[in-house]
């Protein structure tokens, strides 16, 4: 069970891949290095006894069999390393000349490299030579004696070998080293996700503070579970929201229908309580629809009908539907804008979230007041403002404004659901833009910032 678990473990596999490539590189290495070294000595060692036999050949051509005697004596005699091996034979394979007294047999094959145990004043070696074929039946054996770079390659290889061991166990260490560190990450994150599962939400991930990439998906996490929090709250907010402003409008339409039940003198009566209490029910209603816009819209599912649109247009619907409003109260509304103000977005939503400024300023502007619609692009961005001269909103209030169902003291005897700011904001951050309330003195001066579409886009 223990074995199967380590296997299954990912830090386990991680830190077999990191021994693993290790090991290979170093395996890698070795071979290049022995190729480099006794693989250099062996093909310099080769290149050299061609070398000497092509020069033989050619005085064979040029003396004749006399020059080819006296230059094996000569080079024999010049040789201070005591490494040459020469052997001239006859037809009938008898020495004519050389430091080797009979012809070997496992060299039977001219142009074939062989290695065997020779014996060279009374001591055994062994020889790397080739076999060479001259006019009248003459045979040519040129090697060297290669005990000593035999012995230099097995040590190498010895060596080279035992590297690769070391390399191997510090890999083995490595890996045990990567598997506890990443085990120890992982846990802390493991350790974080099962207390937030048992309900703990409060728990984070601990940042080592070193900058690196755990820290990096540490960081992500915690700024999840931070947003996680806050939607959780929200949720937890908009249910009590809910279940407050609700229940005065459900119960208002529950007691006229039993009113109308048990006192209704006529079908009129009836009706009228119905009617009474479909219009509670139809506020109700309207409530839900403008959460599930709300929702849909933070959802990010309107993303995709997208397009290229002027602002303009959509301001100047909400200038048509709200100018007899505001002039019945009256109150003044002005219009500032260009002629065109293009941006890649929903004109739909872009209208309705204007409209909901428009109407909050009409709501709570004074008689004789004066609300101002005007847009402008500024810093690549389009800002749509909506000043007002009404109460404002208390500066403490203003973070709380776009929750969703939060009404301000001076909003708490007007007709609404507190839900307009919270879809305005939504349409904000769905444009990659931004919703912003300061004051007018007098008023409220709302801002809506969208992401402008350049020339091109």
């Amino acid at each position: 069970m223990i074995e199967a678990g380590l296997f299954r473990s990912a830090g386990f596999r991680f830190g077999l891949v990191y021994a693993i490539l290790l090991t290979i590189s170093a395996a890698a290495l070795a071979m290049f290095l022995w190729w480099f070294t006794a693989g250099l000595l062996d093909r310099q060692t080769a290149s050299a006894i061609r070398a000497d036999a092509q020069g033989l050949i050619e005085r064979f051509d040029e003396g004749g069999i006399e020059g080819l005697v006296g230059t094996i004596e000569d080079r024999l005699a010049a040789n201070v390393d005591d490494d040459a091996i020469y052997l001239l034979v006859d037809l009938n394979m008898n020495r004519v000349a050389g430091n080797l007294d009979t012809w070997p047999s496992i060299v039977d094959k001219p142009g074939e490299w062989q290695q065997f145990q020779v014996r060279r004043s009374g001591m055994r070696s062994l020889a790397l030579v080739n076999r060479y074929e001259l006019p009248d039946g003459y045979h040519l054996l040129v090697g060297r004696d290669v005990q000593v770079r035999v012995q230099l390659g097995n040590l190498l290889t010895d060596a080279l070998i035992w590297a690769v061991a070391i390399v191997l166990a510090m890999a083995t260490a490595g890996a045990v080293i990567v598997r506890s560190l990443f085990r120890r990450t992982v846990a802390n994150v493991s350790a974080t996700a099962a207390a937030i599962a048992a309900g703990d939400f409060a728990q984070r991930v601990k940042v080592s503070g070193r900058g690196d990439e755990f820290d990096q998906l540490a960081e992500v996490i915690n700024d999840m579970l931070d947003r996680i929090g806050r939607l959780m709250d929200g949720v937890r907010q908009v249910s009590n929201a809910i279940a407050h402003d609700l229940r005065t409008p459900i119960t208002r339409a529950r007691g006229r229908l039993e009113e109308a039940a048990r006192n209704a003198e006529s079908n009129a009566d009836l009706h009228a309580a119905i009617d009474r209490a479909t219009i509670d029910l139809d506020d109700i209603v309207t409530v839900f629809q403008a959460l599930l816009r709300i929702a849909e819209i933070e959802a990010g599912s309107r993303r995709a009908s997208f397009r290229r649109v002027d602002v303009v247009t959509a301001l100047e619907g909400v200038a048509d539907l709200y100018g007899p409003v505001a002039e019945e109260k009256g109150v003044d509304l002005t219009v500032s804008y260009p002629q065109r103000l293009e941006i890649n977005g929903d004109a739909a939503l872009i209208q309705q979230a204007v409209a909901n400024l428009v109407d909050n300023a009409v709501k709570f502007s004074p008689e004789q007041g004066v609300v101002k619609l005007a847009a402008a692009v500024e810093a690549h961005r389009i800002r749509i403002t909506v000043t007002d001269q009404g109460p404002g909103i208390a500066e403490e209030d203003r973070s709380r404004a776009t929750e969703r169902f939060y009404r301000g003291d001076a909003a708490r005897g007007t007709p609404g659901s507190g839900l307009g700011l919270a879809l305005v904001q939504a349409v904000a951050y769905l444009h990659g833009g931004v919703l912003r309330l300061e004051d007018a003195r007098p008023g409220l001066r709302a801002t809506l910032e969208l992401a402008h579409a350049e020339e091109g886009d």
